[in-house]
């Protein structure tokens, strides 16, 4: 297996692009979120590891303002973001790849992407339908075949290529290698590696922490809610006792 980098010392960190601080979030009368606080620095790709039902999902969502924050606060690129709506929020930079895909079923890959599209954007990576296609070539290949006429793991790549047509600052990207042939895990393994050298910030909600630990710099564990420790991926892959007592299943 690949090891992740070493994470760079204090003064060479990147600035902050996207933060939490004491975040909780419910559902209804439920709190899932317990004072969550989290930092992505520009350019860096940060794994959220956890058992399921750990709270994964719900970080994302409250980041992205689909789930409204109780209490806290985030921030994107400045500016504080935890009241504002998801459009809103996006239209800042900030994408958001669902572990549900949701892809548009009757129309083509072409047609998908075009569904993305937005101006190009200060300070984030330029995406068009030919760079995507190099990035994905699978779906190079299918073009002008319908949503609902690929498989699992290709919608899973054209839901990312569709966020990225948004020219984001920032993905958050959620399981994406849930439920994928492994063939098609080293392959989104590889895109997501190309994204980090394009400059792009990826949050990486995960379970498979083989997967994780060959494409992140650092990471957040989370166990009912709240964050457990937070590391570099390498200090991480040589904890065997902090990795026995929040991943193992």
């Amino acid at each position: 297996m690949t090891m992740p980098a070493d994470v760079p010392s204090a003064a060479a960190q990147p600035p902050v692009l996207l933060s939490a601080a004491g975040m909780d979030s419910t559902y209804g009368r439920a709190q899932v979120l317990f004072g969550v606080s989290l930092e992505l620095g520009r350019g860096e790709v940060v794994a959220l590891l956890g058992r399921n039902g750990a709270g994964k999902s719900t970080t994302l969502k409250s980041l992205m303002g689909l789930v409204r924050p109780r209490a806290g606060e985030v921030r994107f690129d400045g500016r504080r973001v935890d009241a504002l709506t998801p459009y809103r929020i996006c239209r800042l930079g900030l994408g958001y790849v669902p572990e549900e895909r949701r892809v548009f079923t009757e129309l083509t890959v072409e047609e998908n992407l075009e569904v993305g599209r937005r101006p190009r954007r200060d300070g984030a990576p330029w995406w068009t339908p030919g760079k995507l296609f190099e990035l994905f070539p699978n779906l190079g290949r299918m073009r002008n075949r319908r949503g609902g006429e690929m498989s699992g793991g290709e919608q899973q790549m054209l839901t990312i290529a569709r966020t990225l047509m948004g020219n984001p600052l920032a993905v958050l990207l959620d399981e994406p290698s849930e439920g994928l042939a492994p063939v098609i895990v080293e392959q989104m393994a590889g895109a997501i590696r190309d994204l980090k050298r394009e400059g792009l910030t990826l949050l990486i909600s995960e379970q498979n922490l083989g997967f994780a630990a060959t494409i992140t710099d650092r990471a957040y564990v989370l166990e009912q809610g709240a964050v457990r420790h937070a590391s570099g991926m390498r200090e991480l892959m040589a904890d065997e006792a902090t990795r026995h007592k929040y991943l193992a299943v």
